[in-house]
């Protein structure tokens, strides 16, 4: 929750946002963070509070980055509901995460393997291993003493625009059953405690749109 939440092009301002300045933009961001915490904190649905998005990763279409308004958000977060630890995310692939670990009470990254690369014009398959992330953790757990989760493993594509645009021959060269296997096993075994998918409605809609259940059933198997 915030300004910088998940989905393109991350940084979800309303209309009438856009018209404000930097100043009246953080006023209503922490009275939207304030309606949000009161509204849900009683419901056991919720078990942590992101706040942001990858704050300190630059990635998408966004006004501005200021770190201390980030620690104002997770001040105000925390005074109103100090029963559930805030978990602040990076990009799993090109940072150390230690800002993140500096601020949040959890580390939250991203694992996306095959994305494309518009650079290059092409799709790109990350070559890192599960030990990639493991060790990074590692660090983390050894200087900051805190806990790492995966927030978003890749369950979707990632393609040259936004997936309704793509035809779904296009959206496989980047998301298909074989690599929704590939991608949970990878990710098993990075040792997370914690591993959130990120994909559901897709999977949802190519079983309701175009005859494509497999890997909705197959997801099904991971959370009996």
């Amino acid at each position: 929750m915030g300004m910088k939440t998940i989905g393109w092009p991350e940084c979800h301002l309303p209309e009438w946002a856009k018209e404000l300045n930097k100043e009246e933009q953080q006023e209503n961001i922490l009275k939207y963070l304030e309606e949000i915490v009161l509204r849900y904190k009683d419901s056991k649905a919720i078990k942590y509070w992101q706040v942001e998005n990858e704050p300190f990763f630059p990635f998408g279409e966004c006004p501005w980055k200021d770190e201390s308004f980030l620690k104002k958000e997770i001040e105000l977060v925390k005074s109103l509901d100090s029963s559930r630890e805030v978990i602040i995310s990076e990009s799993g692939e090109f940072r150390l995460w230690f800002k993140a670990a500096q601020y949040g009470d959890i580390v939250g990254t991203t694992m996306y393997r095959r994305v494309w690369f518009k650079e290059l014009n092409s799709y790109l398959t990350y070559p890192f291993s599960p030990t990639f992330y493991k060790r990074k953790a590692d660090l983390i757990r050894a200087l900051f003493k805190k806990e790492v989760y995966c927030v978003e493993l890749q369950a979707e594509p990632w393609g040259p625009a936004l997936i309704y645009h793509l035809s779904v021959e296009e959206q496989e060269k980047s998301m298909n059953l074989e690599t929704f296997k590939k991608n949970v096993g990878f990710a098993k075994k990075t040792g997370f405690k914690e591993i959130y998918l990120w994909g559901v409605e897709w999977w949802y809609w190519m079983k309701e749109a175009h005859n494509k259940p497999e890997i909705w059933e197959e997801a099904k198997n991971l959370f009996k």
